[in-house]
C-alpha cells in the first residue's frame, strides 16, 4: 500500500490515480517515492507518471501489466497542448471507451476508476474552463459482465444519459451512441 500525497489515504500500490480523490500519481524515477512537483522530496530524482518511466525504472510496486496498458499523448485544447491519459485495448478484453464533444476539443479515453472534475482526475485540463462542472463531478468504472459505467459523485449540476438524470452514487450503463452530459456539456459515447 502506498499513501497519497494529496489525500493521505492508502492506496494500492501499482494505482496510476488516487481512487479516493482522484489524484494523478507521480513516481520518482529513482526512488519510486510517490509524490507531486517535478522533484522527488526524498532523493531529488524527477517525478513521473508511470507510463513515463521506462520499465526497468518503473516503480518497484507497479505491475508490468498495468503499466503496459496505460499510455500519455499531447491534445490541443484552446491552443495549448494538454496531456490526454490513454487506456490502450488491453488483452483482458476489456473495450476502450471514448468520450467526444469534437466542437470543444474534448477526446478522452475511459480509465477504470478514474474522476471525471474540474479539480480532480486526469480530464482536468478539459473541464477546467468549464464553471458548471463540479471539482469531482463523476467516476468512470468498468464492470466485468456490465460493461462501462459512469456515477455522478454528488455534482452541483447534475450528470445526464440520454438525458436522464442520474442519482448520486448510483451506476449508469454507457452504451455506444449514447451521450453522456456532464453539467452542461455534452460527450458521445464510443465503446469499442
Amino acid at each position: 500500500m502506498i499513501i497519497c500525497p494529496t489525500c493521505k489515504e492508502e492506496i494500492d500500490n501499482d494505482s496510476h490515480f488516487c481512487d479516493q480523490c482522484g489524484q494523478a500519481l507521480l513516481y520518482c524515477n529513482q526512488c519510486g517515492h510517490v509524490g507531486i512537483g517535478r522533484r522527488c522530496t526524498r532523493c531529488g530524482g524527477l517525478m513521473m507518471s508511470p507510463s513515463e518511466q521506462q520499465p526497468s525504472k518503473a516503480h518497484p510496486g507497479m505491475s508490468e501489466s498495468l503499466q503496459a496498458n496505460v499510455s500519455v499523448t499531447a491534445s490541443v485544447v484552446g491552443g495549448v497542448a494538454a496531456p490526454l491519459v490513454q487506456q490502450r485495448p488491453s488483452a483482458s478484453g476489456v473495450p476502450v471507451l471514448t468520450l467526444a464533444n469534437d466542437s470543444l476539443n474534448i477526446r478522452i479515453v475511459g480509465i477504470n476508476g478514474a474522476v471525471i472534475g474540474r479539480r480532480k482526475g486526469p480530464y482536468t485540463q478539459f473541464f477546467e474552463q468549464h464553471a458548471y462542472v463540479s471539482g469531482v463531478h463523476a467516476q468512470l468504472k468498468y464492470k466485468a459482465g456490465s460493461g462501462w459505467m459512469i456515477t455522478d459523485k454528488h455534482s452541483s449540476n447534475g450528470t445526464k444519459v440520454n438525458q436522464r438524470p442520474l442519482q448520486p452514487d448510483v451506476d449508469m450503463a454507457l452504451n455506444n451512441g449514447d451521450i453522456l452530459t456532464i453539467a452542461n456539456i455534452n460527450l458521445q459515447v464510443m465503446v469499442r
